[in-house]
């Protein structure tokens, strides 16, 4: 009799070990599953394992905490049950072939730190409570055919890091609200639609490393508050439509690494820039000589 009972106790404790998702869960990645055409992806759910046995899926105290599926070969448009992983932290997508818009569920993810959804086919807008991810600390979706512009609530996420979206089809104003985000350090609008002029509230953000904005429909001129960017060590802005760049002579340029703007017959005094270790491209005048050698 003891002898059973010992061996039951370790049968339970062995299943105790592998996690056990709650049923919503389950239900939500498989319906992500079968959404993105999970038969076709490179690494395929055995759908008779243990959720914690998914290949990309994390789970933490029975709860699903990331699910990474780069380069996967996810086909079809992202299912609204994302919303029900309530615990998720990452969100690994990129590198796939999705489609269809961002799902506005995605923004009650309020434990979510990272969304990765570059180099897909998504399109569509934003979600105009994107601000809802108050744990946010990296979103990145460039090299897709999002549309719309940036939203204001953006500059809810206190907590952002990175945020890029190049190459996409990005158009109005770049919103003043991200000059709130103090703790930004990259911030990539490269290659979209924007006008306007860059808001001089940028020039606030005191941790921000690289700055890539160029190939835009910028104006105006250049913040001086620009020179308030202690840490910025890039900055991109070539191929917009300025009309001056003088007020770059107030950047601090002491470690700069890369500095590419448009100069046309402007004449820039920078004090302390390095030119051994930045690379600084006046880029008018490279398009120029490359159309003579055409």
């Amino acid at each position: 009799m003891k002898r059973n009972i010992c061996l039951l106790l370790l049968v339970l404790m062995g299943q105790s070990v592998i996690a056990q998702v709650s049923k919503k869960e389950k239900k939500a990645l498989l319906a992500f599953y079968n959404a993105t055409n999970g038969n076709h992806w490179v690494n395929k759910w055995d759908l008779k394992a243990p959720v914690s046995k998914w290949y990309g899926v994390k789970v933490v105290d029975d709860h699903v905490v990331e699910l990474n599926l780069f380069r996967n070969n996810l086909q079809g448009a992202l299912p609204d049950s994302l919303d029900e992983l309530k615990h998720l932290k990452v969100l690994n997508l990129a590198f796939n072939n999705i489609t269809g818009a961002i799902p506005d569920a995605l923004t009650s993810l309020q434990d979510l730190k990272v969304l990765k959804l570059e180099m897909n086919r998504i399109k569509g807008a934003i979600p105009s409570d994107l601000g809802g991810l108050a744990s946010l600390e990296e979103f990145t979706a460039f090299n897709n055919f999002i549309s719309g512009s940036i939203p204001e609530s953006v500059g809810d996420i206190a907590s952002l890091k990175v945020l890029n979206l190049s190459s996409n089809n990005l158009r109005g104003d770049i919103p003043n609200s991200l000059g709130s985000l103090d703790n930004l350090e990259s911030l990539g609008l490269f290659e979209n639609g924007l006008e306007g002029a860059i808001p001089g509230e940028i020039g606030g953000l005191a941790n921000l490393k690289e700055l890539v904005l160029a190939n835009n429909k910028l104006g105006g001129d250049i913040p001086k508050e620009f020179g308030q960017l202690a840490s910025l060590r890039v900055l991109q802005i070539q191929n917009n439509k300025f009309d001056s760049f003088k007020n770059l002579e107030y950047l601090n340029t002491e470690g700069m690494l890369v500095l590419d703007f448009d100069k046309g017959n402007e004449t820039l005094d920078f004090k302390d820039v390095d030119f051994s270790k930045t690379r600084m491209a006046e880029t008018k005048f490279e398009d120029e000589v490359d159309d003579d050698n055409k």
